[in-house]
């Protein structure tokens, strides 16, 4: 498209982007613009940068958004962007978008709430439930700024009261408040965060090495990368209101039973957030950022734990691609990771000390730690596969309580060698494949229980699915039946052994 000398269309919305590129945080400004507009609005982006004129053009195309015009006077460039696209503008009459509310201050704690102990042979799912498709729709508009932080937290609300009843209804031990007010199991802390923001992974093609490589590598694995965001930093963390002891607040509210929270671990929060082309404008390493999030994590650790959590969750999936994935070392979305590795045995030493420096101090027998192979698509043949020999040593250093980890399907190898785990950490053993649509028999759960016993002893086991049933709110692994399915049949299974 040509410039033209004047835009016949007037924005609703514009910003100066300045001499910013595409790879330097203008597309995060645009995005923050753009989000909140409705389909059909018009944003107009200055910029005085001459790689826009080439990179805006194919940024819209990736994300489905229309270049209407262009006008250039001398280094001075004026973009008109339609979100969606222009018939959509006459379609429907523009408004303004509603102002989002500030988020509610919670009120200081002044004694922890005493959290009730976990019994042996406990059954909890790992954290996910799916989203009603009224709390999808209600999380995108809440993202994008077009519902206001209070509607959505009312939304949120009754979505884990039916997530909270259908675990009780299956027979659970433990709850978690099914993640509902998450987009996904860990991109969401970026919308909790200061100074960082939830952008689409269409966003980031234009600012890997080889763009038509990562869009089909993405669609090889079976990842809607127009529908699932990625945290991007932008300036220094910090935490002004918690990430998710909100969640065990109204959790405790509408059960009576031990509530579970799930945090994303700290080696996977450096993994996510840390991508060279934008976070170095905030950190100068990803060890910087590392730092930060350690900082973050250990504030909100202390808040779940006077907020009556019984058991608190590091989720480091991103170990198994440290491990698993073979040779070729590049880019992999394994768990959102996006960013490059430097080999398992650097990766492994920093995940250990990221861990431990983030536990340090607080009660080890609140704390877990949950690992898999990767929980994005039901297809287990793009999942890494892989026994858990090469992790054991690392996992046996991190000072954690319990370990959770995904057993049943093939893929994760032999349960035996998880005997190599310290002799004081609670087990968690996966009894159940979430990804596989069939129930699971009573029998053969019982099987695998009775295995977990005759290793690790039953004061030692946890029960649980290998992983999340929806881990990102849009691509659920199963539907919420199924799910609640799943758990009552680990729960008619343990009930044989107590």
């Amino acid at each position: 498209m040509d410039p033209i000398a004047h835009h016949t269309h007037t924005p609703d919305v514009s910003f100066d982007g300045g001499d910013l590129d595409c790879g330097n945080g203008l597309l995060l400004l645009i995005r923050r613009h753009i989000d909140p507009l409705p389909r059909g609005g018009l944003l107009e982006i200055l910029s005085s940068e001459v790689s826009v004129d080439e990179d805006l053009p194919a940024w819209c195309r990736l994300t489905r958004n229309e270049l209407v015009s262009w006008t250039k006077v001398g280094r001075q460039r004026s973009f008109l962007v339609c979100k969606g696209t222009l018939a959509e503008r006459a379609a429907a009459p523009q408004t303004a978008p509603a102002p989002t509310q500030a988020a509610p201050t919670l009120p200081a704690r002044r004694q922890p709430v005493p959290a009730p102990a976990i019994p042996p042979l406990a059954v909890m799912g790992i954290g996910s439930w799916p989203r009603p498709r009224w709390m999808v729709e209600a999380m995108h508009a809440h993202v994008e700024g077009r519902l206001a932080e209070q509607a959505f937290h009312e939304t949120a609300d009754d979505a884990v009261r039916l997530a909270v009843a259908a675990q009780e209804r299956a027979g659970v031990d433990v709850v978690t408040d099914g993640e509902q007010r998450r987009d996904s199991y860990a991109s969401f802390v970026a919308s909790r965060l200061d100074n960082c923001q939830l952008i689409p992974l269409t966003d980031l093609l234009p600012l890997v090495d080889d763009p038509e490589e990562f869009a089909a590598e993405l669609r090889a694995l079976d990842i809607p990368a127009g529908e699932v965001r990625h945290p991007a930093v932008f300036g220094p963390l910090v935490r002004s209101r918690p990430l998710v002891a909100h969640e065990v607040d109204f959790a405790r509210t509408v059960t009576e039973k031990p509530v579970k929270v799930a945090l994303p671990g700290p080696y996977l929060l450096t993994r996510t957030m840390w991508m060279e082309c934008i976070s170095d404008q905030a950190y100068d390493s990803r060890e910087a950022l590392a730092q930060d999030i350690v900082r973050v994590l250990r504030e909100e650790l202390a808040d779940l734990l006077d907020a009556g959590a019984a058991l608190i969750q590091f989720d480091e999936p991103v170990l198994s691609e440290v491990v698993f994935a073979g040779a070729k070392n590049k880019r992999s979305f394994m768990c959102g990771a996006l960013s490059e590795s430097l080999g398992p045995d650097h990766e492994l030493g920093f995940a250990r000390d990221l861990l431990n420096a983030a536990l340090a101090g607080f009660p080890r027998e609140r704390t877990a730690l949950h690992v898999c192979r990767g929980n994005w698509t039901p297809d287990e043949s793009v999942a890494l596969s892989g026994s858990y020999a090469p992790l054991v040593t690392t996992l046996s250093q991190v000072r954690v309580g319990a370990y959770l980890l995904e057993m049943c399907t093939p893929r994760a190898g032999e349960m035996e060698v998880l005997r190599a785990l310290p002799d004081d950490a609670r087990l968690g053993v996966g009894v159940v494949n979430q990804k596989h649509a069939a129930v699971e028999e009573t029998d053969a759960v019982a099987a695998r229980i009775a295995q977990a016993i005759d290793l690790f002893g039953r004061e030692r086991v946890l029960l649980h699915p290998d992983c999340g049933f929806a881990t990102f709110a849009d691509n659920p692994i199963c539907a919420g039946g199924t799910a609640q399915d799943k758990l009552a049949a680990i729960a008619r299974a343990a009930d044989r052994f107590r």
